[in-house]
């Protein structure tokens, strides 16, 4: 196929150099007879002058020569075709000769030195499935927003490539694709949940009002929804209702399924705000309170760790605190206990390892 339309590329090139040429007749003096003419009376001209004597007679036989070598020229351009001479016939034959073999060898060599004619063909499929499935889902996704352009009312279509917009980033496309999906749709809780989330990370992580709106009518189809959940008593810690926000993340916590992916989050998330909440309360005590607060909080960690376990943030918390106390022998116990739990781990080893040359804590090196 790609070689026939070389070929009819290559014939209208041709053609289009051509055409010019095959019309390139002379048309001064087409008619033959008309030419016999002019030459008869430059002989009866030539006569005039010579009788006037405004010529010599060695100029009128010179004239009246060459005058008579047109005239035979002209009779003999009878047998060709009207309004062409020889010579003018003759150039265009090597023209149109010329144009038919330089015109195609001139494309073959480009073609030879640009072009790649050693690769096969690959059809559509075939490149589809070499370049992967990354490809794939760009061809998918680019149909898919094709087709919402056309059919901006499809709610099934924006329910299907609003997730995808999320994942990928695009937050401000993932808002109008959530927000169409609940326009032209029925109502759904995770959809409304997915519109909540998206108009939170295109705010930068702030539960915007319209944010909140939305995550309040998927809470309120669905109760059960564990992201709208988060994301609301995320608001709350942004309101300044740390309580309100600490009650609702643990109650979703216990809410949630066995074994559920996001519990690990959630449990983390509240682990953070009880720290920073005991850190705030310690710190509004006074001076004597603060620190018996304080020992009291590191004691339990330590109790807690020495029960088995504990990862590299919790011993770089106690052995840090140990220091910060002046409990130097107990600092010393917790990097020496902390290199003997996580000896599997060779960047924790090198982080205790670290820690302790920062605390001035050196024979806890082996």
């Amino acid at each position: 196929m790609i070689w026939t339309i070389f070929a009819a590329m290559t014939g209208a090139a041709i053609f289009a150099l051509l055409r010019p040429l095959s019309h390139g007749q002379l048309q001064d003096f087409a008619d033959i007879a008309d030419a016999k003419s002019l030459y008869r009376a430059q002989l009866k001209e030539i006569d005039r002058d010579l009788g006037r004597k405004l010529i010599a007679e060695s100029e009128a036989e010179a004239t009246r020569a060459e005058a008579a070598r047109r005239l035979l020229r002209a009779a003999n351009d009878e047998v060709g075709p009207s309004g062409e001479t020889e010579p003018s016939l003759r150039r265009r034959r090597a023209s149109s000769a010329l144009m038919l073999s330089v015109v195609p060898l001139l494309a073959l060599l480009v073609y030879g030195l640009y072009g790649s004619p050693g690769f096969s063909d690959q059809p559509l499929a075939a490149r589809l499935e070499k370049a992967g499935p990354q490809q794939d889902f760009a061809v998918v996704l680019a149909r898919m927003e094709a087709h919402l352009a056309a059919n901006p009312t499809d709610a099934k279509g924006w329910s299907l490539i609003a997730p995808i917009y999320l994942r990928q980033g695009r937050y401000d496309e993932a808002v109008k694709a959530f927000a169409a999906t609940v326009r032209y749709g029925k109502p759904d809780t995770d959809l409304l949940a997915g519109l909540g989330e998206a108009r939170i990370l295109e705010a930068g992580g702030i539960v915007t009002a319209a944010a909140r709106e939305a995550l309040a009518e998927a809470v309120k189809l669905d109760p059960s929804n564990a992201r709208a959940r988060y994301y609301l008593a995320v608001g709350k810690e942004q309101d300044g209702d740390g309580e309100g926000a600490l009650s609702a993340l643990q109650q979703l916590l216990a809410d949630a399924p066995p074994q559920v992916e996001w519990a690990a989050a959630v449990r983390a998330r509240i682990e953070q705000m009880q720290a920073d909440a005991g850190r705030k309360a310690v710190a509004a005590l006074p001076e004597a309170e603060r620190q018996q607060a304080i020992k009291g909080m590191v004691d339990g960690l330590a109790a807690r760790l020495a029960g088995g376990g504990g990862t590299l943030p919790e011993w770089s918390r106690l052995i840090r605190a140990r220091a910060v106390l002046g409990d130097r022998d107990a600092a010393v116990q917790a990097v020496k206990t902390a290199r003997e739990r996580l000896s599997q781990d060779q960047a924790a080893l090198a982080a205790i390892d670290a820690l302790a040359d920062e605390l001035a804590l050196k024979e806890a090196k082996p």
